[in-house]
């Protein structure tokens, strides 16, 4: 039975559905409560940030367990850039026919706003004494460079420059293993299957990848929950608060469950939480997601200098605190913003004329990517 077909005065408000050709509108269709749900993404991690850099700055007040414990599980959104990465990677594939055309949208759609910063963060961090580069000779600053240039730092066990750029690590590696999949599923199943255990086996190794296998099984299976009101909301905010709770205090696998049922609502657009997320702000900050996600520590830096110093002239860190967060806050959208409109949008099209890119894709097919 199509539980879709079902009359509304049938159904309760969290309900199952199966919509009937979505995975084939996929491939060409802009689903707004996915760049809502980058947006909250990112902008959880901006919020432990705003906790995590005055505590290891020195003028973090001392707060209740109960906060601590509480933010510092907003650290879990980048799984959620994993789910959405997991869902949309195979349908951009097909999508582009051709790896290769794939890979070159990926660099344009990653490197621009990466490069830029690192750049940035490698010339002028030793000028102003950033501590990632005490005390590091000549050599290994290069060795430092290249390693984080290609997102090697962690598999070379070598400081990460980038702070959050550990991530797409993993993203990268996301792509090859499916690139790889999807090339060998018509050329050879022994091979596949190959691949297949290989990724399956690096979900023991590094937990945190097993949230890719949940946008790629919802693709596939194309379940939706309905989850509709007020208590359609609730139960998506507490599959959220759960899901960050279970990988942060628990395990990450503990978190899949309840990220399943999150997901599933977002993607059904009668849900409440797909409603609330397609909405003006959120699209918004979903937009300048990947801008805000990288540029924010390079935003709030100055301002963690600036504190530290404040409170080690005997200013109370509940007077610092509250400013850096005040003040923090805008300014990592302000950056955020002209970053994406700079970079992403100018210097992205840019390069892609300069590289003679003729069948370059509308915004509203690519901005889900």
């Amino acid at each position: 039975m199509n539980l879709s077909r079902l009359p509304d005065e049938r159904a309760g408000p969290v309900t199952a559905t199966f919509p009937e050709g979505a995975h084939r509108a996929r491939t060409t269709q802009f689903e707004p409560s996915i760049q809502g749900l980058r947006g909250l993404a990112a902008l959880s991690v901006l919020l432990v940030h705003l906790y995590d850099m005055p505590m290891l700055a020195g003028f973090l007040p001392a707060v209740p367990s109960w906060l601590n414990a509480t933010v510092g599980t907003f650290g879990r959104g980048v799984e959620v850039f994993f789910m959405i990465s997991g869902y949309l990677i195979p349908a951009s594939l097909v999508r582009h026919k051709l790896i290769s055309k794939f890979f070159y949208d990926r660099c344009l759609r990653i490197l621009p706003v990466f490069v830029t910063f690192h750049l940035i963060l490698f010339a002028i961090g030793p000028l102003v004494g950033y501590k990632f580069f005490k005390d590091i000779d000549a050599l290994n600053y290069l060795k430092i460079f290249f390693a984080n240039l290609f997102f090697l730092p962690d598999i070379l066990n070598l400081p990460l420059g980038q702070q959050n750029a550990w991530t797409l690590t993993y993203e990268w590696a996301f792509y090859i293993w499916f690139a790889v999949a999807f090339y060998f599923a018509s050329r050879s199943r022994p091979i596949t299957a190959l691949v297949v255990v290989a990724g399956c086996a690096a979900v023991f190794y590094f937990p945190i990848t097993a949230y890719f296998l949940i946008g790629l099984v919802l693709g596939a299976i194309e379940l939706r929950i309905r989850a509709q009101g007020l208590p359609g909301l609730i139960f998506s905010v507490a599959c959220l608060a759960l899901m960050y709770a279970m990988m942060e205090y628990v395990h990450p696998f503990a978190g899949l469950i309840p990220a399943f049922f999150l997901f599933s609502t977002v993607l059904n657009p009668d849900s409440a939480i797909a409603q609330l997320l397609s909405k003006t702000a959120p699209q918004f900050v979903g937009k300048i997601s990947y801008s805000l996600y990288l540029v924010h520590p390079f935003a709030l830096y100055p301002l963690q200098v600036i504190g530290s110093k404040l409170v080690a002239h005997g200013y109370s860190p509940w007077a610092v605190w509250p400013i850096f967060v005040i003040v923090g806050l805008p300014l990592s959208f302000v950056a955020s913003t002209i970053t994406y409109e700079l970079i992403e949008v100018r210097m992205r099209h840019a390069v892609a004329a300069l590289l003679g890119d003729s069948k370059r894709r509308s915004l509203a097919e690519a901005r889900n990517d």
